[in-house]
């Protein structure tokens, strides 16, 4: 009799699970496809094609470390955009320690000659982004300040975008869109691009619609005054950005967001399955930090705070759902379940192969609006790399689970060759 309760009480779970499981899934794809559900949905994503006379100044801060291979690149294209120069400082940010990138960005200030451009030189600790951001803060003059990232290739018209945005409606944040490009350089890649796809390009706008938005760590644009009575970045959080996304919503702030097309700024994914993990580690656990710092129990309404709650704990979901697979498996083959309860089973693998397609749809509308070649080799290598990828993706909030509590939160850098600049490489 106790075997039978033991055995009706795993089942009990299990099917609970395969629910959760469920309706995290058919979530998941809702958020992918929120953009496209009405057709004028579609337009949020557009960008002026009338651009107001420039008069918003700006501050673009490039903070880096060990970004040799790349980084006189990435000073010279944020120079050359579109707008005038005396209305933009560019502040090249490195730590004391990092000679090699030191020097790249002396020798692209003194070549461009121009008082704008200054390097930011600091020493002390903690060694991070955010850090580095906040002492640019301090001396930044622009109306608006942004990031980009030192690999970043950024669209010569975005600051007239981003002006006439802030022109045109009451909005105190613009969060614009930012693309991986190198979407057949490894296996890997194709579902890495279209993560950044469909986050930019369709869930963003449903977190915005909500009042909850975590932005990117990158292109986006906020007014100076505003983070300057928000103290700044968090200096000891390892994602910055997601913080800052639930400290600006709590302060009230507008948030636009904007993705189109031709008007992304341009990144590569990591070059390696390790610094792969790496970075969705670091991202992992800065998620985990956030949630059990608890700012954002702070929302004002139900749905804000849920919605918060889903993005903050998907980590401890995915690495919960990969220590599932085994205990699938194991369920499959050596326990009989009633007819009802091995249907219900399989829903999970019903959104599995329904996500699968919209990635495929994902991957030929990419190569479309990038006017790319359409390839039925890659579209077979994505469908290939589908399961894999999930597993990465497990390993890094397994990973990253571990580290928060073993009390390991050291930066953990991502390597930048520069991939997504001139002709990829074919994938490997």
């Amino acid at each position: 009799m106790f075997w039978n309760i033991f055995i009706n009480g795993l089942e009990a779970l299990y099917m609970l699970i395969i629910v959760l499981m469920t309706i995290q899934a058919i979530f998941n794809i809702r958020l992918r496809l929120f953009i496209w559900e009405e057709p004028e949905q579609a337009l949020l994503n557009s960008a002026p094609t009338i651009y107001r006379e420039p008069s918003l100044s700006f501050t673009i801060m490039l903070p880096a470390r060990h970004e040799e291979e790349v980084y006189r690149d990435t000073i010279q294209k944020v120079y050359d955009l579109n707008y005038p120069r005396k209305l933009v400082q560019i502040m090249a940010i490195c730590r004391e320690d990092d000679t090699g990138t030191i020097a790249e960005a002396r020798a692209k200030i003194n070549e461009l000659r121009d008082p704008n451009v200054q390097l930011v030189i600091f020493n002390d600790k903690p060694i991070n982004k955010p850090h580095g951001l906040n002492l640019a803060l301090r001396v930044a003059t622009g109306d608006i300040v942004t990031i980009f990232d030192a690999e970043d290739e950024p669209h010569p018209d975005i600051l007239q975008i981003i002006n006439t945005t802030y022109l045109n409606e009451k909005v105190d944040v613009v969060q614009s869109g930012v693309q991986l490009m190198n979407h057949n350089t490894k296996w890997f890649c194709f579902l890495n691009v279209l993560e950044y796809f469909f986050w930019f390009k369709s869930s963003l706008h449903f977190f915005a619609n909500v009042g909850m938005t975590p932005l990117g760590g990158n292109t986006v644009f906020v007014r100076r005054d505003l983070m300057q009575r928000l103290g700044g970045w968090d200096e000891t959080c390892l994602t910055e950005d997601a913080d800052l996304g639930i400290r600006l919503c709590l302060s009230g702030a507008r948030v636009r967001i904007i993705y189109d097309d031709e008007f992304v700024t341009k990144e590569e994914t990591p070059h390696t399955i390790e610094q792969f993990i790496k970075q969705r580690t670091r991202w992992n656990q800065g998620f985990i930090q956030i949630l059990f710092r608890g700012r954002w129990l702070k929302l004002d309404t139900f749905q804000r705070r849920m919605l918060a709650l889903y993005v903050l704990i998907l980590p401890e979901v995915q690495a919960f759902f990969t220590l599932m697979i085994p205990v699938s498996i194991v369920m499959f083959f050596f326990v009989k379940l009633p007819v009802w309860m091995a249907m219900l089973t399989f829903m999970p693998f019903y959104c599995f192969i329904l996500a699968m397609f919209i990635d495929l749809a994902g991957l030929h509308e990419f190569v479309k609006v990038h006017h790319r070649k359409w390839s039925w080799k890659e579209a077979l290598i994505l469908l290939l790399a589908f399961m894999p990828y999930q597993i990465l993706l497990g390993i890094g909030a397994l990973r990253a689970t571990y580290r928060f509590l073993k009390g390991t939160s050291n930066w953990e850098k991502t390597a930048h060759i520069g991939q997504h600049r001139g002709n990829a490489p074919a994938h490997s």
